[in-house]
């Protein structure tokens, strides 16, 4: 089952979302969860993983890039989307090279815009979940790192004797 996490701290907004997902999700395929509360958002993500997080941009509690940050560090398969009426272009940035968000979708959104947004999410999670699960195999067949970006800063060994003048 599929399990989305929907993140605004104005209800009204939550129950639409929740509303529009519903009638093209399937109920037996897709769980929708609802939160107000970002801190709460987080303390159940670390208990329960999600394929797709969708949050508004201005929330009193916390803003959305500690927040989207934060999942990513909890869930970094987790795909990340915002949806909101007013941003910050300097915001969104910010959103985008350290949360690593995947779209931003504009108040008031197009039902069918945020619907196809979120059936692409899906379909990324699945390949980096897919991808995982290679590198895992992969790992536990040749007993190298599990994930090439583990060893990105590692310097590579000069061997002795080697010239290293161009």
């Amino acid at each position: 089952m599929r399990r989305i996490m929907l993140i605004d701290d104005e209800i009204y907004v939550l129950r639409s979302l929740h509303r529009l997902l519903v009638r093209h999700f399937p109920g037996d395929a897709v769980r929708i969860e609802l939160f107000d509360d970002p801190r709460e958002a987080l303390l159940w993500a670390g208990e329960h993983s999600f394929d797709l997080a969708i949050s508004d941009y201005r929330m009193a509690r916390m803003d959305v890039v500690t927040l989207l940050k934060q999942l990513r560090d909890i869930q970094p398969e987790t795909v990340r989307m915002i949806v909101s009426g007013a941003a910050d272009q300097a915001v969104l940035i910010d959103a985008i090279n350290k949360a690593q968000i995947y779209r931003f979708i504009a108040k008031p959104w197009g039902n069918d815009e945020l619907v196809a947004a979120v059936r692409d999410a899906l379909r990324l999670h699945d390949g980096l979940r897919e991808q995982r699960q290679i590198a895992d195999e992969l790992h536990e067949n040749s007993g190298a790192a599990p994930h090439a970006d583990d060893h990105a800063g590692d310097a590579m060994p000069i061997p002795s004797g080697a010239n290293c003048t161009p």
